[in-house]
């Protein structure tokens, strides 16, 4: 059962963000310090990903691991109330994805998903960012 009234459920469903998160940030802000200028949110690509980079045909999404089902992740957790809505919720999110990278890719576009658990540490992030550092000759030494 939820511990929220459907007012207070419903105020801090709002409150989540679709731009600028923080796992965004933290990709956009080690993508700069290794070098690399970008453009957020680019509106006449499929998907509008989260940080293109135009001059390597990169897109990147920053996918929180709760909305687009992380494997294996302790962030993908199912709400227990209203179960069959977040199961069509989730399904649909997974659909969406899996057509937006096929189009790009289609497009000649490298898609690289960056999950909000891999954005936690520098580490992880950069791991998570090393095909495109690996593809564009700036494979950089982890601290």
């Amino acid at each position: 059962m939820d511990t929220l009234s459907p007012e207070d459920r419903s105020k801090r469903m709002a409150k989540v963000r679709s731009k600028n998160t923080k796992p965004e940030l933290r990709t956009r802000s080690c993508l700069h310090r290794l070098g690399f200028r970008f453009r957020l949110h680019v509106a006449n690509l499929t998907g509008k990903p989260d940080i293109t980079l135009p001059r390597w045909q990169v897109a990147i999404f920053v996918h929180g691991c709760f909305w687009h089902r992380h494997k294996g992740c302790q962030y993908t957790t199912t709400p227990q109330t209203n179960s069959a809505f977040w199961e069509e919720k989730f399904k649909s999110n997974l659909e969406r994805d899996r057509r937006v990278i096929a189009d790009l890719v289609a497009q000649g576009w490298d898609v690289i998903v960056v999950w909000e658990c891999q954005t936690k540490t520098e580490a992880s992030l950069r791991m998570a960012l090393e095909p495109l550092l690996k593809k564009r000759g700036k494979l950089i030494e982890f601290d």
